[in-house]
């Protein structure tokens, strides 16, 4: 399966969540654990996912809905971090809307667009 632009898109968008998320946590004190949970998982999906992996996307998926309600939670609870959060929330979207997108165009029928 060849890549398309949506499943570049989203692997771009795994690949600055991970960045996003390494930069964030660089001064915590569970600095390891942190890299673990929210850095590794997208970076280890970023090209399985740039390839057209669906299995992957799907995935990416997955996880994107946890990194979204980890940001909302955050930018609600943490005002001092609220500008991460906010990040993390755009890019977990743009992943959710990139890895989701070829499943809905097939289901609605259109191609190409």
């Amino acid at each position: 399966m060849a890549a398309s632009a949506s499943s570049r898109l989203a692997g771009a968008a795994l690949l600055a969540q991970a960045a996003l998320y390494a930069a964030w946590f660089r001064d915590d004190r569970h600095l390891l654990a942190s890299l673990l949970v929210f850095a590794l998982p997208p970076l280890l999906l970023a090209w399985p996912v740039w390839r057209g992996r669906a299995r992957a996307a799907f995935w990416a998926g997955v996880l994107a809905l946890f990194w979204f309600s980890h940001g909302v939670m955050v930018a609600w609870a943490h005002p001092a971090q609220r500008a991460w959060a906010w990040g993390g929330i755009v890019l977990a979207l743009a992943v959710l809307l990139a890895a989701c997108w070829p499943g809905v165009r097939a289901r609605s029928g259109t191609r190409g667009r």
